[in-house]
């Protein structure tokens, strides 16, 4: 490849170790969230509600970047599995109010162990995933910035 198009080197994408890791990370949590029955998806919607317990669709989807389309099905998902009750709002029907269950809550004591058996996998010690932790949401808040 000619110099001129060297930044078109796959080499030189920094999307391209985001993307690699990302799917990565979310393979290695696959066996570990098929023995709670969850998606990776249903399964950072569920850390969510175990910090908070109760939101509505609109601050859930602001929170983890879903919108409604991916949030509306994923939600009926976790209602029919007993670990959330959505209920529309009696002031506004339009907002969609949802809370954990009993149920849900007890997913909890089965996910705790997740977050270590993932860090012992990435071979980083506590200082670099914090510093990259830090890394990762400036981009965030930065790309948010320019939406």
């Amino acid at each position: 490849m000619d110099d001129e198009y060297k930044t078109l080197r796959l080499d030189n994408q920094l999307c391209f170790p985001l993307y690699l890791c990302s799917k990565e990370i979310i393979r290695k949590y696959t066996p570990y969230l098929n023995s709670l029955d969850l998606t990776y998806t249903q399964y950072i919607v569920m850390l969510y509600f175990f910090q908070n317990k109760t939101s509505n669709v609109r601050t859930l989807g602001k929170t983890l970047l879903l919108d409604s389309s991916t949030l509306t099905p994923l939600l009926k998902r976790l209602e029919q599995k007993g670990y959330i009750i959505r209920k529309r709002s009696k002031t506004d029907e339009r907002n969609l109010n949802l809370s954990i269950t009993e149920s849900g809550e007890k997913l909890i004591q089965k996910a705790k162990d997740i977050p270590e058996c993932i860090y012992k996998q990435l071979g980083i010690n506590e200082d670099e995933s914090l510093e990259l932790y830090k890394i990762l949401y400036k981009i965030l808040i930065n790309l948010e910035k320019e939406s």
